[in-house]
């Protein structure tokens, strides 16, 4: 039996079996009942044979087919079209590219060294590459974006800034608020924040509150935002000395507040390093650090980045690794011709009274028009410059503004001097007064770096807020704004009241004072 199965079989061993079973007695049937017996055997042993093949069967076997014959045919492009043309030695590409290729090869060398060391570097980057490319398009696409939030319309607004001429040539808008120059008790500078304009000041501030303490109020656009010229090469110090040289044009002859909120705060911290003399204060809100700060904890900064959406961290990466790579991005994020809801804009996340927040009207009105100003110019360097600022390495430590002895041991003389008496020492720093307001559950600027702060300036005065984000406490609420002032200014007392004589009030008495010694 065996044999006889093992045995192969010819093209019409079916006919046999057939015919095998037709001397077999059958049941009476019909004639097409019949045939189509005969074919339903056909097909089963053709099945159980393993003869015969589906149609699924071919289309795959000719699919398979043609991917090995395209799969040749790109072989065959590669050696004979690039190797031979464009990749050998006295082609155009590789002349002009092996030098820029090389060094490049060269100074990205030190990055082989995070493989593993079986694993080949250009198949290996290759595969980086491939999912870097992969998770950028992912990122790009908004998960959370709601289909059903409505976008505003961008408009357009005559500009109506008061301006100041620079020494350099420029021109710097600002917008005065509160009590008068002559009557100010206490003056305040506000720098805005990165997606702002001098049209933000203090959000929803009350005139009657800033006339009740004596408060006037200074705002300003940053260089390039709003209705302020570009500044060609910004930097810290530039911004401080922008910062001088406005509260010299308006005025303001004694010493000042500077008052700031998130990423505006690095211009206040600017302020404090290289124009302390003139700063009486500074109050911060949720204040920005540099995110790469070098002297953050590994705790510090691990708790930063994980409060942050994955494109924020990757605007972040691109800003401080590869910032030309962003004017794609901003351009995208800025500058269209309708703007969504501030945390979907910027891939913010908010905690749960900044969620409410930004939903009232209020906030939705505020948002647009500051947007709409802080982006007028249309010109994406500025924003570029300021990001840029953000995350690449400051000109200094706020560390330095910690209020620490500095002597003077620096030449000789001082030197033997310090040896039989006591050495000249003076307070270094900055010696004036630094309040911080941070929420608790802010995710925009996260509590750890308001932690690192109060770790590297113990002098400055922590104000923690319990269930606030990082708009809630700051942006149209009138009870907190009266916990500010109050804080640094103490009890209100109105403005200056200066009584001045008039020219005619002058000149009137001096006419008395003649006609009575002339009757005497």
């Amino acid at each position: 039996m065996l044999c006889v199965m093992a045995e192969p079989r010819g093209t019409t061993w079916w006919s046999e079996e057939l015919a095998s079973l037709m001397e077999n007695p059958l049941p009476e049937q019909t004639p097409s009942t019949a045939s189509f017996a005969v074919r339903k055997s056909e097909q089963e042993l053709v099945t159980e044979s393993g003869g015969g093949e589906s149609l699924k069967e071919h289309a795959v076997g000719f699919l398979m087919a043609w991917c090995e014959i395209l799969m040749e045919f790109g072989r065959g492009c590669r050696d004979i079209i690039l190797q031979q043309n464009f990749l050998n030695e006295d082609s155009y590409l590789v002349k002009n590219l092996r030098g820029p290729c090389s060094n490049v090869s060269k100074r990205l060398r030190f990055l082989n060294d995070f493989l593993p060391e079986d694993r080949d570097p250009v198949q290996a980057w290759s595969i980086v590459l491939t999912v870097f490319l992969l998770a950028f398009a992912a990122i790009s696409v908004d998960s959370n974006h709601e289909t059903l939030t409505k976008a505003v319309m961008v408009r357009m607004h005559p500009p109506i800034a008061s301006r100041v001429l620079l020494p350099d040539g420029r021109y710097l808008a600002y917008h005065d608020q509160g009590v008068s120059a002559g009557r100010a008790r206490f003056s305040l500078v506000a720098p805005h924040s990165f997606i702002s304009s001098r049209l933000a000041g203090i959000p929803g501030v009350k005139a009657l509150l800033l006339e009740e303490y004596g408060v006037r109020l200074v705002t300003y656009d940053l260089p390039g935002f709003g209705e302020s010229d570009p500044h060609p090469n910004r930097n810290f110090n530039s911004s401080a000395m922008d910062m001088l040289h406005l509260v010299n044009a308006v005025n303001v002859t004694e010493k000042f507040w500077v008052l700031c909120h998130s990423s505006g705060c690095i211009h206040a911290w600017a302020s404090l390093r290289y124009i302390p003399e003139r700063i009486a204060g500074a109050a911060m809100l949720a204040p920005m650090v540099n995110p790469y700060e070098s002297h953050m904890t590994k705790d510090e900064m691990k708790r930063t980045w994980e409060k942050w959406l994955p494109r924020r961290k990757y605007m972040y990466s691109l800003a401080y690794r590869f910032p030309r790579l962003l004017s794609f991005f901003y351009r995208k994020s800025f500058l269209p011709e309708k703007h969504d809801r501030i945390d979907k804009q910027f891939s913010l996340s908010l905690g749960k009274k900044d969620e409410i927040l930004i939903d009232e009207p209020a906030f939705q009105e505020f948002w647009q028009r500051d947007l709409e100003e802080s982006v007028r110019q249309g010109n994406m360097q500025p924003f570029l410059e300021e990001a840029v600022l953000q995350v690449t390495k400051w000109d200094f430590d706020i560390e330095e503004l910690r209020v620490h002895k500095k002597c003077r041991t620096g030449s000789l003389l001082l030197w033997l001097k310090s040896m039989y008496g006591q050495t000249e020492c003076e307070l270094a720093g900055y010696l004036g007064r630094i309040h911080i307001w941070q929420g608790l559950d802010d995710r925009v600027v996260p509590p750890s770096m308001m932690e690192y702060i109060e770790r590297v300036l113990p002098e400055a005065v922590i104000h923690k807020l319990p269930n606030e984000g990082h708009f809630s406490y700051y942006f149209f609420c009138d009870e907190c704004h009266k916990k500010i002032f109050s804080t640094l200014f103490g009890t209100p007392q109105g403005p200056i009241e200066r009584q001045e004589e008039t020219a005619f009030e002058k000149n009137t008495e001096d006419a008395l004072q003649v006609s009575v010694s002339d009757t005497e």
